[in-house]
């Protein structure tokens, strides 16, 4: 199976999904919250910094959990519907 390229718009969703994340981990040790997601440090860095923008569903809900960041609040922000990241705490 081919893998289409991302476009441009997904791109910034997953660039918005990180600094989410990056900010609500805000301070936290990245493997310590890998560890509790159940995902590899480099995954979740990967994701914070936008190199993975699409990542699975399984992996956000799990991160989620372990940043008690709520599935609808990263779903909108990958959207863009989100609050502003200036707004995030």
């Amino acid at each position: 199976m081919v893998r289409q390229p991302l476009t441009p718009e997904q791109i910034e969703a997953g660039r918005r999904l990180g600094a989410l994340l990056r900010r609500a981990r805000a301070g936290r040790d990245l493997a310590e919250v890998a560890r509790a997601a159940g995902i590899s440090p480099e995954t979740l860095r990967k994701i914070e910094t936008g190199r993975l923008p699409a990542p699975g569903f399984g992996t956000i809900v799990c991160i989620g959990e372990a940043l008690d960041v709520p599935v609808q609040e990263l779903a909108a922000t990958w959207r863009g519907s989100g609050p502003p990241l200036e707004a995030v705490s």
